[in-house]
């Protein structure tokens, strides 16, 4: 039999059965999916040429921006956003089908930090004592409370993690909030876009700015750029440039292309001031 030609390699945040597995396989199904276990290894994979896109959270509904992403996107990487995808995101307290009759003594919760901050009101009524631990990707935490059957410990992922692993479901929906979604950026050495007939027909810029230092006034004249200019910022967030304290890069999401002139001239303006630009690319957002 022939070897299957794959169309694209894929990574993503893995094991198999995380959020951002699900996000990946929901636009490359037919495409050949690499699990990576760190966002910086998925990151320097496409980087490096060793596959052609990756896919990396960028911001839950709940937690805010995940800072790995945006930092080593800022830092390290010379990258573009091809796509963003967001996917409703369902907690789900799981165990070893061996600890099922015990499964209430539980000693330990694993999961990511983010999902365990998303269940931070049932875990501190449910399981205050109980100490928890943070792996790096729910499923991790999954595969490993998997490969423990002696160990009467819980993990906090998803259904696909649950049948992926063979865990038992013991409590659904124990986030705190039920409007929770996580969006992910799938991540290009080249700066293009994925077309597909399910896309949010608004095209978005994200960019990332760095003001001029000690200029009084200079966030009020970066968002004078764009305000007379009427294009809509969905997003502004500042991060630490990691130099000293009080120093910061601005991460903008602009609703427009920035290939149209009104952008180009924003970009145009913004370095006549003084600031840094770097841009991500524009691209269409997958729900």
């Amino acid at each position: 039999m022939a070897e299957k030609e794959w169309e694209n390699r894929v990574a993503y945040l893995g094991p198999e059965g995380t959020f951002t597995h699900l996000a990946t396989k929901r636009l490359f199904e037919n495409d050949w999916l690499i699990p990576v276990k760190t966002i910086p290894e998925c990151i320097e994979a496409v980087s490096e040429g060793q596959v052609d896109l990756a896919v990396v959270p960028i911001e839950n509904a709940l937690e805010g921006i995940v800072p790995l992403t945006i930092d080593y996107l800022y830092h390290e990487a010379n990258l573009f956003v091809t796509a963003e995808m967001a996917i409703p995101i369902a907690q789900h307290l799981m165990v070893n089908k061996a600890q099922l009759e015990n499964w209430e003594n539980v000693e330990h919760i694993y999961s990511h930090s983010h999902a365990l901050a998303q269940c931070h009101k049932y875990l501190y009524y449910r399981f205050r004592t109980v100490p928890q631990e943070a792996h790096s990707s729910t499923a991790a935490a999954a595969k490993y409370v998997s490969e423990h059957p002696e160990e009467c410990v819980a993990a906090i992922a998803n259904e696909a993690a649950a049948a992926q692993y063979d865990l038992a479901i013991v409590e659904s929906n124990i986030h705190d909030f039920h409007f929770n979604h996580t969006r992910f950026f799938v991540l290009s050495k080249s700066n293009i876009r994925v077309e597909s007939l399910t896309h949010d027909e608004q095209v978005k810029t994200t960019l990332m700015v760095k003001l001029p230092n000690d200029n009084p006034g200079a966030l009020h004249q970066l968002l004078s750029v764009f305000s007379w200019r009427r294009l809509n910022l969905s997003k502004i967030e500042s991060r630490p440039l990691k130099t000293k304290l009080g120093e910061y890069f601005f991460i903008v999401d602009v609703l427009e292309d920035e290939r149209v002139p009104m952008m180009q001239g924003a970009m145009e303006e913004l370095r006549a001031l003084g600031c840094s630009v770097k841009s991500l690319g524009s691209y269409y957002m997958f729900e």
